[in-house]
């Protein structure tokens, strides 16, 4: 996608130096623009659990090149110890995530089929580039499916705008390119659609109102800023023609880990007729756990709730509190949408009804026996 005119990708290594893996770091948008340099097994951890990089897809593949830093960085014979310590490190960074894992568990396999210390870093790196390159291919993917649900709700409207609510940010900027709930959209704007798209703020981190509101800007998608709120209100007064949200992780049987606050958008989809669709690579998907109960919910600091970052009058950005002094505060990061709940799944190999039998029938190859 696009910044300024200029395309960049969310994440890539540095071309005349594999050992910098170059990031945009997201703390500062959408007031500045900040390319950092990572180096070391623990900065690529700190940067996961720290918020420099976010969204299932590019934590999947931030991942993917921590355990390349983590290799080239490794004692002589030492490699396999090296990705391991990785792995365990960068698995719990973020815990709801499943593409994290994932990408640490494929790069283990690759480095096993090298032969010695030189082969085994060459294989990482590769499969840390294939994984991204990956990414990219599939949100591109479900951006060509994903279509034509806002292409028919177009033909409905007989080509009056279609107005889209998204929650968080699973656009670009959460993945390597394109996005999972932004590829229809942009792909839909490419078509000549007329589109529309209501912003939810999402705090406490405001991914929304930050960073896909700022994306979408960048692209020239008309969008409108909401409060988390003020979904259920739209949808009553018929502002709204579709949901379209991604996610962290996803049951094989079709449940939904996503950005808090989705389950509650889910429900007043449901109650007033409007479709809801999930959009996600396949790489997101749990092929072991069988009830959304069971995906393991992030608890993140209370502080991101009693506080607020935001640019001031000198140009600094700064963090200024909201509460009281010792207020309490509960954050979790994420909660759960059940299948019954979801009118599709937007795949890179196609839409699925969000249920057992029909995602297994898109991906028999993943079905574990």
């Amino acid at each position: 996608m696009k910044i300024n005119g200029q395309s960049y990708r969310t994440i890539w290594p540095d071309p005349d130096d594999n050992s910098r893996i170059l990031i945009i770091d997201q703390r500062q948008l959408p007031h500045y623009f900040v390319i950092e340099p990572l180096t070391t097994l623990d900065g690529t951890v700190a940067a996961i659990r720290d918020m420099h990089v976010r969204g299932a897809g590019l934590i999947g593949a931030t991942a993917g090149f921590g355990m390349h830093l983590a290799a080239i960085h490794s004692l002589p014979g030492k490699i396999e110890e090296a990705l391991e310590h990785g792995a365990e490190l960068l698995d719990k960074s973020r815990p709801t995530a499943r593409n994290l894992k994932w990408a640490v568990e494929r790069i283990l396999r690759a480095a096993k089929n090298g032969k010695d210390d030189d082969e085994k870093k060459t294989l990482v790196f590769e499969t840390a580039c294939a994984i991204a390159n990956e990414d990219a291919a599939f949100c591109k993917a479900l951006g060509e499916h994903g279509v034509k649900i806002i292409e028919d709700l177009s033909k409905a409207k007989e080509g009056e705008t279609v107005n889209i609510l998204t929650h968080c940010n699973a656009g670009w900027l959460a993945f390597v390119d394109y996005g999972s709930a932004t590829a229809p959209i942009y792909a839909a704007r490419d078509a000549g659609i007329k589109v529309h798209v209501w912003v939810d703020e999402t705090r406490p981190w405001n991914q929304g109102a930050r960073l896909t509101a700022w994306e979408l800007q960048q692209e020239g998608i008309p969008c409108t800023l909401i409060t988390d709120n003020a979904g259920g209100h739209l949808m009553q007064q018929k502002m709204v023609d579709m949901v379209i949200v991604g996610t962290d992780r996803t049951t094989h049987t079709g449940d939904v880990a996503n950005k808090i606050g989705t389950y509650l958008k889910a429900l007043a989809a449901h109650d007033n007729n409007i479709p809801f669709y999930v959009a996600l690579p396949s790489s997101t998907f749990d092929w072991e756990l069988d009830h959304g109960s069971d995906i393991p919910i992030e608890e993140r600091s209370g502080d991101e709730i009693t506080t607020i970052s935001g640019l001031t009058e000198n140009g600094n950005i700064e963090l200024i509190h909201l509460t009281a002094p010792d207020t309490r505060a509960l954050n979790y990061g994420f909660d759960v949408t059940p299948a019954r709940l979801i009118s599709g799944l937007i795949t890179e190999r196609g839409i699925v009804a969000a249920e057992r039998e029909a995602i297994h029938r898109l991906f028999p190859e993943k079905i574990i026996s």
